[in-house]
């Protein structure tokens, strides 16, 4: 019996390929679909005006001043994005980073500006000390406690600093709080803060699962917080494990997270899905990391892959391992490219 013989006896029911003969037929039953509003964007803000630094190591990324970020933010609207995360660099640095929770900051402004000129883009603010402060860590640091280490990121105070920084951007307009460096009792700290001074209704996206990765290089020339000594894994999660991944995004419900989050993304879908299927309660963020945008980016750039076709395959598998949102440095360009228009 040939080939073609053996086909016409299986059940007509059994050829699957029905479903793939068109295109319009494929999109009908695609079971993960991609909107701009999956998209959350992330913007680097510097002070001055006019500023559009271009960053080398993330191809079409700047640093923006407060008035380019809200024009860039505007495209994005434009594009049916649904969030900005906002990033600062501030002026001047020391050990505790005071510009991060001062009212006049970079962010504050921000937040003041985009919240004037776009009141219905949801606007995320980053809260860490990483870029605020002149040794690059996450928090406060050990200087008198023998006991520790010296320079060891101490847990206690730096919520306090957490707590006063949320309560900062909640003022100027934020809409949501993403405390991003795994500190113990972050989320509760925050909500402390927030709930103190009457913004209990401000939500707090966790980065309750950030693994010490090696995808974050490009970002901390960005955001200028690479650490001065040392590394971040004493504080970020080792990328072997996953049962801490479980118990990280537990402590944070139980604290009072209002987001999930797992970052980086691609290295990490099996997490994002654990996450996903142990609290299907919360919403669910990735995040798609710089590193994995710029591998994208300088491959498509030598003409190895194609930028527009991988880069809207990776954040579909993000989305198809449960993310509900996903940060990503294609936001803008995906957006386009899921409407059929050119990138910018």
């Amino acid at each position: 019996m040939d080939a073609r013989t053996r086909l016409k006896t299986l059940p007509l029911r059994n050829r699957p390929r029905r479903l793939r003969h068109s295109t319009r037929l494929r999109a009908a039953v695609r079971e993960t679909v991609l909107t701009p509003a999956d998209f959350i964007y992330p913007l680097f803000i510097v002070h001055g005006e006019n500023v559009r630094d271009p960053i080398p190591s993330m191809p079409g990324i700047c640093q923006l001043s407060v008035d380019q970020a809200v024009e860039e933010a505007g495209r994005a609207a434009a594009a049916g994005i649904s969030a900005v995360l906002l990033f600062g660099i501030p002026a001047s640095k020391d050990p505790i980073g005071h510009e991060n929770f001062d009212d006049d900051g970079i962010i504050q402004r921000t937040v003041r500006a985009l919240k004037d000129a776009l009141p219905d883009l949801l606007v995320v603010t980053d809260v860490c000390l990483c870029e605020y402060t002149d040794h690059g860590h996450c928090g406060v640091l050990n200087h008198e406690n023998p006991v520790l280490p010296a320079g060891y990121v101490l847990n206690d105070e730096t919520l306090d600093v957490l707590a006063r920084v949320s309560v900062s951007h909640a003022r100027a307009g934020a809409d949501v709080v993403a405390p991003s460096g795994m500190i113990d009792g972050m989320v509760a700290g925050i909500r402390e803060g927030l709930d103190e001074y009457g913004y209990d209704h401000i939500p707090i996206m966790s980065y309750a699962i950030k693994y010490a990765s090696a995808f974050y290089g490009p970002f901390r020339d960005a955001a200028q917080g690479a650490p001065k000594f040392g590394d971040r894994r004493t504080h970020q999660m080792d990328p072997g494990n996953v049962r801490e991944a479980l118990k990280e995004a537990a402590l944070d419900v139980g604290e009072g997270a209002d987001f999930l989050m797992v970052k980086p993304a691609l290295a990490y879908l099996d997490v994002i899905r654990r996450v996903r299927d142990a609290h299907p309660e919360l919403p669910m963020v990735a995040y798609n990391v710089s590193g994995e945008y710029s591998m994208v980016k300088a491959a498509g750039e030598r003409g190895w892959l194609d930028e527009r076709s991988i880069a809207l395959e990776n954040l579909t598998a993000i989305k198809r391992a449960g993310a509900d949102l996903i940060i990503t440095y294609h936001a803008l360009d995906a957006a386009r490219w899921i409407e059929g228009r050119p990138p910018a």
